[in-house]
């Protein structure tokens, strides 16, 4: 009885007290609502849902330079014009210490991680090429033989995202919009557009030169080309770039580049020295006809006309939802592997860059309109200064000859266990292992991974090496140990990995490269623009991993589904 009363006299305190409680929930959205505006949720009505505040910009806009170390942002900043990296940098958010969290930092692999999220432990883009042990040969990222070409007759068109094996930032905008969203992939490269664009997209397209210089595409994503990009591929506009590449400014102001003249850089074929000017058409015979604007800033140039006609045709950014155009600047590359970190070739490259960026982002107030579309900026890798000039600096560097690396591993195998097939194929700093010859000869392979690590940890050269076993069965939470656990795929890599100490690369004594684990390899650029970015800079620690939750998160749109990285909070409004 007692008990009853209890219950009783509790369920009339909490009928009476109903409405206080409501009123009280209201008070405090209101009270959230008035904090500014960090908070997300308006004050809901009474039998209603709150809704978002914020609205997802028209259009995105991703930016991937090929190639681009952080510093250059600063070293050329004070030569940039003011709309451009300055505008960006000025009224963006500029993340000063934004690094890739994986090796190999290559292309394939970064433009992966920055739409996935996530790292090739995880998207499966382990290099630009691999070794495919199941099908015993290497491999291409974005090949596939089950495709047609289209815009072409060539392989250079049998390509698509099939190797990726998570989804992009650009595939859950697609699903989240079910499928009204336009999502377009551009660049020089093939693996620079079809990367980005992701699985679900509406196209991407690539750039073919011989003597084509044309933007193809697949049936992977269409038929034929639109009337647009046959209008573009007809036209002049490529070829007209054909003609002398000479500095912007007067050669004695580029004081933030070494001499003209010097023993580090690879001059085009038919032509004696790496300096200025380059008579393009002269040239053109010798070194591929049109792909030779590949390694000229005119192959950014043309990237930029190809984007601008694309957001006039498509209409981006001017629907009901977000539309996402992914473009990648790649001759930043190609310059850099042959002229250098260090070369006024790479520096007039970065200041007629500006002038296309400043270009773009003209098209973009016209055509999508000023606050309504957002920019991020980032590059897929860095590179090292040629190690040849960092020895004539006598700063320590080298090269390492993989030739040289293999015959001795080979002899030591074969001193050991008799036999010289136990190695199958070395790329990608990789070794992989004869399993079948492992069996025959009753090699077990925990023994093996053993053997070659310590055997070629006192080779010139070798920094630190890594078995398959201490990956899969460890977990590195620092250091290069982390980086390359992070690059590790279980079914895609190899048995040993092996990484070269700083400065020492596998590569001709001209020209530079990346892939390594060093800052100059995994420091770049981050700055985010436009509708829902906070203006400010932060040199707090960013990986590549971030960016897609990032957007996603300024979309409103699920993350990818293998991402791990977490939302930068500070970049934005909401």
């Amino acid at each position: 009885m007692k008990i009853s009363s209890i219950l009783i006299f509790s369920m009339l305190m909490l009928v009476s007290c109903g409405p206080s409680v409501q009123a009280s929930r209201s008070y405090q959205q209101t009270e959230v609502k008035e904090q500014g505006d960090s908070a997300m949720y308006e004050p809901s009505k009474q039998g209603q849902p709150g809704y978002l505040k914020s609205t997802p910009p028209k259009l995105v806009v991703g930016i991937v330079v090929d190639q681009m170390r952080y510093d250059y942002l600063t070293r050329f900043a004070h030569r940039y014009g003011e709309g451009g990296f300055n505008r960006l940098v000025r009224d963006g958010f500029n993340a000063t210490n934004h690094h890739y969290n994986y090796v190999p930092t290559y292309t394939a692999p970064g433009h992966a991680a920055i739409y996935t999220g996530t790292t090739p432990a995880n998207n499966g883009i382990i290099g630009n090429n691999w070794y495919d042990k199941f099908i015993e040969k290497t491999i291409y990222n974005a090949s596939d033989p089950d495709v047609d070409p289209v815009g072409t007759d060539m392989n250079d068109g049998r390509m698509s995202p099939r190797k990726l094996l998570s989804t992009t930032v650009t595939d859950q905008l697609e699903l989240h919009s079910q499928g009204r969203s336009k999502v377009i992939g551009i660049s020089i490269k093939d693996r620079g557009a079809i990367l980005p664009a992701g699985h679900a997209a509406d196209a991407a397209y690539w750039f073919q030169g011989n003597d084509q210089g044309k933007f193809i595409t697949s049936s992977y994503y269409m038929s034929e080309l639109p009337e647009w990009v046959q209008n573009f591929n007809t036209s002049s506009q490529v070829r007209n770039y054909l003609k002398t590449w000479n500095t912007l400014y007067p050669l004695e102001t580029y004081t933030a580049s070494g001499k003209d003249l010097n023993d580090f850089e690879r001059p085009p074929r038919g032509k004696d020295t790496a300096t200025f000017p380059y008579d393009l058409s002269a040239l053109a015979e010798k070194n591929g006809q049109l792909n030779l604007l590949k390694a000229t800033p005119f192959g950014n140039s043309i990237v930029a006309d190809f984007a601008i006609a694309a957001l006039e045709a498509e209409k981006l950014g001017q629907g009901d939802e977000t539309d996402f155009l992914a473009v990648s600047f790649s001759s930043t590359d190609y310059i850099g592997h042959q002229y250098g970190v260090n070369s006024v070739e790479l520096e007039d490259t970065y200041l007629r860059l500006d002038q296309d960026l400043e270009r773009l982002f003209k098209a973009l107030d016209q055509q999508v309109g000023q606050g309504n579309y957002t920019v991020f900026l980032t590059a897929d890798h860095g590179a090292v200064n040629v190690p040849a000039y960092l020895q004539s600096k006598r700063i320590e560097a080298g090269y390492f000859d993989g030739g040289q690396f293999e015959e001795k591993l080979n002899q030591a195998l074969s001193d050991t266990y008799n036999t010289e097939n136990l190695i199958k194929n070395i790329s990608n700093d990789q070794i992989f292992f004869n399993h079948q010859e492992m069996l025959d000869a009753g090699v077990n392979a925990s023994d093996l991974q053993q053997f070659v690590a310590q055997t070629i940890i006192n080779f010139e050269h070798i920094d630190k090496v890594f078995t398959r076993d201490a990956l899969v069965s460890g977990s590195f939470t620092e250091g290069t140990g982390r980086l390359i656990q992070n690059g590790f795929h279980h079914k895609r890599s190899g048995d040993v990995v092996y990484v070269l100490e700083p400065g020492v690369i596998s590569y001709p004594t001209t020209g530079s490269t990346h892939g390594s684990s060093q800052s100059y390899d995994t420091h770049v650029p981050l700055l985010f623009y436009g509708k829902g970015i906070k203006p400010g800079q932060s040199a707090r620690r960013y990986e590549i991993t971030d960016i897609a939750p990032t957007i996603s998160s300024l979309l409103q749109i699920a993350f990818p589904n293998a991402s791990i990285g977490n939302p930068i909070v500070e970049v934005l409004e909401d």
